[in-house]
């Protein structure tokens, strides 16, 4: 069989497959009323920010005199205690899991809680759900034994980042300062190759 009679017999082929069943037969069904009124019931993008509290810094930056520290914070009272006298929360955050800490001023860890401690497992660990939760159950044992307001240290690129901030928040502490403690490497080492998925 040549070439020529080949390309006809598979041009008789799709023209007899074509001729039983139509191939576009769910887009004369679908009609643009249907898809407007579609498109008018989805949520918007941001629906599920709007309860989120939003700050503009340089309204807050103006409010406040003494907004970044200086060199009379160490001594600065918030609540009655010095500011270096405060307890510490150290949150660890990774991709795969967040590892909360209250030290006391000096450093010495009091309580350590994980999200696999809490009960979460795999993948469920790396969620920001269970940083939150673990973040309120650590700071309601931290309120028990009196520590009420606490200086927080984040470290670490991961989900759980500002859901334990808010979870510490959600359970009453009494946050006095954040600080960003993420290592930056001015020289890493090369990136490994792009994954193939």
């Amino acid at each position: 069989m040549s070439v020529p009679q080949l390309a006809a017999s598979l041009v008789g082929i799709f023209r007899s497959v074509v001729g039983r069943r139509t191939i576009h037969q769910s887009a004369a069904l679908f009609k643009v009323e249907d898809r407007k009124a579609m498109l008018a019931s989805m949520p918007d993008k941001d629906e599920g920010t709007v309860g989120e509290r939003s700050v503009d810094i340089d309204t807050l930056i103006n409010k406040r005199d003494r907004f970044f520290p200086d060199a009379n914070t160490p001594t600065a009272l918030f609540n009655g205690v010095p500011f270096n006298e405060i307890p510490i929360c150290n949150i660890r955050v990774s991709p795969n899991n967040t590892i909360i800490t209250i030290c006391d001023p000096k450093g010495t860890p009091q309580f350590i809680r994980s999200c696999g401690i809490e009960g979460f497992k795999n993948t469920r660990k790396g969620t920001n759900i269970a940083a939150q939760a673990t973040a309120i159950s650590i700071s309601s044992k931290a309120i028990e034994r009196g520590y009420k307001t606490v200086r927080v240290t984040v470290r670490g690129l991961g989900p759980g980042r500002m859901s334990a901030i808010k979870g510490l928040e959600m359970a009453g502490m009494n946050i006095v300062s954040i600080t960003d403690a993420t290592r930056v490497s001015w020289n890493p080492p090369r990136p490994r190759k792009q994954r193939k998925l």
